[in-house]
């Protein structure tokens, strides 16, 4: 019994080095292009620059430097929790690439994972090359995070990536029924951007819509791991504790929208 647990996770893991190995190699084709990408997130750093023109920080209770240090730990959890999948899926699902893919015993959606987590580390040279430049063209911004927080700030981007990825992929099911579901994407963007921590920590906010916000999944996406990055007080075991939540509520729906999808998907004769 054991000798046989131990070589189905012997296989899985063969498996997740193979597809993740193939998914760097492929990402590091596209170089110039995710340098780009990189680059495309550094709103932090603009809403940066206009809280600090606008000197309010300091009467809603952050100080130049706490708005500094958020912002350059929002950017950098920005960067590893991008999710793209609705739009890869839609591609896929038009041009008829998702059907030699169902085909295979590997689930698509490992697939998909596996592009995100390769994009990241491919990434990730960009993403300390601008935070070097961010220290050196503001040094009273430097600090770094004792190991506990760092080690917890991770945890909380992983769960953050974890959940904006479920989010996106429960709304990319809709794929199977439309041909323009990215449109869900661009519309759930707006409430992201305002109520992540993207534009502003929620800090500054007023406590009602903070305390809508927090009802919600977007500050786990952005504010939380950030603050926690970024030394400020949070209410980790709350945080988590909603997290676990919303990944309850989404993935049943997501595997109901996925069975009852890919009926649709070979009724269609796909």
């Amino acid at each position: 019994m054991n000798g046989s647990r131990h070589r189905r996770l012997a296989h899985g893991r063969r498996i997740a080095t193979a597809l993740l190995s193939s998914q760097y190699a492929y990402m590091l084709e596209y170089r110039a292009e995710i340098v780009l990408w990189a680059l495309s997130g550094v709103l932090p750093f603009i809403m940066l620059g206009l809280w600090s023109a606008a000197d309010v920080g300091g009467e809603l209770g952050l100080s130049q430097l706490q708005l500094a240090r958020y912002f350059l730990a929002a950017f950098v959890v920005r960067q590893f929790t991008i999710v793209w999948v609705m739009y890869t899926f839609e591609e896929d699902n038009l041009s008829g690439r998702l059907s030699p893919y169902l085909l295979q015993p590997l689930a698509p959606v490992w697939r998909y994972v596996s592009s995100h987590l390769a994009e990241q580390a491919t990434r990730l040279p960009f993403v300390v090359a601008l935070v070097g430049l961010f220290f050196l063209l503001y040094p009273a911004a430097f600090w770094w995070p004792p190991l506990p927080a760092l080690l917890l700030a991770g945890l909380a981007t992983m769960a953050a990536f974890a959940l904006r990825f479920l989010m996106q992929f429960t709304l990319t099911m809709v794929c199977f029924w439309s041909e323009k579901a990215s449109a869900l994407e661009r519309l759930l963007y707006l409430p992201y951007l305002y109520l992540s921590g993207l534009v502003a920590p929620l800090a500054l906010y007023p406590e009602p819509v903070r305390a809508f916000a927090m009802w919600t999944p977007f500050p786990y996406m952005v504010d939380v791991p950030a603050r926690i990055l970024a030394g400020e007080p949070v209410n980790v075991g709350a945080s988590f504790a909603a997290v676990a939540a919303w990944g309850a509520l989404l993935l049943p729906i997501n595997l109901l929208l996925w069975r009852r999808g890919l009926r649709h998907y070979s009724a269609m004769g796909a």
